[in-house]
């Protein structure tokens, strides 16, 4: 076999690598967990060696794997600078971005790095909000590019902006502390962000629909201390696939006989170019779109 690389496998090998698991590399790159297991077995055929170690928490690079993931990384920039160079991209300049707080935030890090990696003259000031605030602030002119989730079916904050560009769809699922338990007749007690996130109102008007009874039992700022108020065991909490990580059960029966009600999808968009906005800043937003829609 002649040597070199599918990008696709590469980009899931990075996202394996870095999420330390197969289930939580999938929304990275989405992907259903039995197509990441394909894409690392084929490569791992490729290049004739183990590239992990598996075991029951998950996946670890093995030395070869190791090395692999430093020329992976640099491959994949490499590949995405000359894309864009020849097709004339020239980024550079001052980039304000606002992400909602449940859009793969364990993976925010590592988007930025590549960002500034493949594109070094570009300067990204990131605010990480709730959807409903970055798309009233987006209108108003407070940040360039913004990146917000909307559950299928329910608009968050307010009616579907036209001319977003969809970047992908994940589960809302129920999730709690493996090790959790709720006795029998107690309301459910909900971990949420404050009543100003969208999904809050969501996931309350939901359970009122359904006749769940429930109480508000841990209010977070944001979602890494609703996650760890989830590890904590705290209650419930209604989370997409991402946001909600490898660590946490996803459960549907609280008690026999009751059922939590099924959850629609959500879908994350980048907001549509403002009328005058500059060239570069459309270009960036091109590229962006490109790198989190990779597979």
């Amino acid at each position: 076999m002649a040597p070199g690389f599918d990008f696709d496998q590469l980009r899931t090998f990075v996202a394996v690598a870095e999420a330390g698991s197969l289930s939580a590399a999938a929304p990275r790159v989405f992907l259903s967990q039995s197509s990441v297991s394909e894409q690392v077995r084929k490569l791992e055929e490729r290049v004739g060696v183990a590239l992990f170690t598996r075991s029951k928490q998950g996946v670890a690079t093995t030395p070869a794997g190791e090395r692999l993931l430093t020329h992976a990384r640099q491959l994949i920039a490499q590949a995405e600078r000359a894309w864009h160079d020849v097709r004339g991209f020239s980024l550079a300049g001052e980039l304000r971005l606002a992400i909602t707080d449940y859009f793969r935030p364990g993976d925010v890090a590592r988007m930025l790095r590549h960002l500034s990696v493949a594109y070094p003259s570009l300067r990204i000031h990131v605010t990480i909000l709730k959807s409903g605030v970055i798309e009233s602030g987006y209108d108003g002119g407070d940040f360039d590019i913004g990146l917000s989730m909307r559950v299928l079916g329910k608009a968050l904050g307010r009616d579907t902006v036209t001319g977003t560009r969809t970047l992908g769809r994940e589960s809302l699922d129920w999730v709690a502390s493996p090790d959790f338990v709720l006795g029998e007749g107690t309301p459910l007690p909900l971990l949420v962000l404050p009543d100003t996130c969208a999904l809050h109102r969501f996931t309350t008007q939901w359970l009122d629909e359904h006749r769940v009874p429930y109480t508000i039992a841990h209010v977070a700022s944001g979602v890494a201390g609703l996650q760890l108020a989830l590890s904590a065991g705290l209650g419930v909490a209604c989370l997409n696939a991402s946001a909600a990580g490898p660590a946490l059960a996803r459960i549907e029966t609280l008690i026999p006989g009751r059922r939590l009600p099924s959850l629609p999808h959500a879908e994350f968009h980048l907001l549509p170019p403002r009328r005058g906005e500059p060239g570069w800043v459309t270009q960036a937003r091109d590229a962006l779109a490109e790198q989190l829609t990779a597979r």
